[in-house]
C-alpha cells in the first residue's frame, strides 16, 4: 500500500460512551462527547474500500492505536502485514514484504483527514463543517465536510448507536468510498513511551515524500 493511498483512506477510532446520557443526543453532540472523553484508544478494525461503481471491495483488518494529541498507529494483519505510525512529526508506512518504508511530514499527510479530527486538539469546527443527518438504519448520523480545499475527502460520515461510534464512511474526490467498522475496543489504555516510535529495520529502502 502506497503512503499516498493510505492517507486518502486514513481513518478514525472509536470509543464507548455512556448510553444513558447519549441515546437521545444528536450525532454532532455524540461526536463532541466522544472527542472530549478520549485520550488513548486501542481497537480492532475491519476496512473495506469500494470503487466508484461500488462493485468491488478491497478488505483488510488489524488493530488501531491512538494517543492524543498527535500520535497513532495502524497494524494491518490481513491480507498483508503492514504498519503505519504517526509519531507527532512524521507518518511512516512500513511494508515488510517489499522491505520499504515511506515517510511524509505529519502536517501535510493528515490535512483534512479523519485522523486529524481524532488526534488534533483543535476545535472540530475549525477543520470541518458539521451537519446532523438524523437517524437511519437504527444509527444516528453526522456528516463532516472538510474546510481545507486540499483535502482528499469530500465528505465523512459517522454513525453512532447510544454513544458508540459504529461506522465511519469516507468519500474521496475520485468517488472511492472507504468504510471502517470497529470492535474489541479499549478506551484510555496506557502505552509504553516508545509505542508510537518507528525504528527503521535494517536492509530496507526509505522513500521520503
Amino acid at each position: 500500500m502506497q503512503l499516498k493511498t493510505f492517507i486518502r483512506i486514513l481513518a478514525a477510532g472509536i470509543i464507548t460512551l455512556c448510553p444513558h446520557v447519549l441515546s437521545a443526543a444528536s450525532g454532532s453532540e455524540q461526536l463532541q462527547q466522544f472527542l472530549s472523553r478520549i485520550s488513548t484508544l486501542d481497537a480492532g478494525f475491519e476496512q473495506s474500500v469500494l470503487n466508484p461503481e461500488h462493485t468491488q471491495a478491497l478488505r483488510s483488518q488489524g488493530r488501531f492505536y491512538l494517543e492524543r494529541p498527535d500520535k497513532f498507529r495502524w497494524d494491518y494483519s490481513e491480507p498483508d502485514n503492514q504498519q503505519i505510525v504517526a509519531d507527532g512529526r512524521q507518518v511512516w508506512l512500513y511494508d515488510p514484504e517489499l522491505k520499504q518504508v515511506s515517510v511524509q511530514s505529519q502536517e501535510s499527510a493528515l490535512r483534512g483527514t479523519p485522523a486529524l479530527l481524532l488526534i488534533s486538539g483543535d476545535a472540530l469546527e475549525n477543520s470541518f463543517e458539521v451537519i446532523d443527518l438524523g437517524q437511519r438504519q437504527n444509527m444516528v448520523w453526522v456528516e463532516l465536510i472538510p474546510k481545507d480545499d486540499e483535502s482528499q475527502f469530500v465528505r465523512i460520515l459517522l454513525a453512532f448507536v447510544k454513544g458508540d461510534l459504529h461506522r465511519m464512511e469516507m468519500a474521496d474526490k475520485f468517488g472511492q468510498v472507504t468504510r471502517f467498522q470497529f470492535h474489541d475496543i479499549h478506551r484510555n489504555p496506557t502505552f509504553e513511551s516508545t509505542f508510537f516510535q518507528f525504528v527503521t529495520p535494517r536492509d530496507v529502502d526509505i522513500f521520503n515524500r
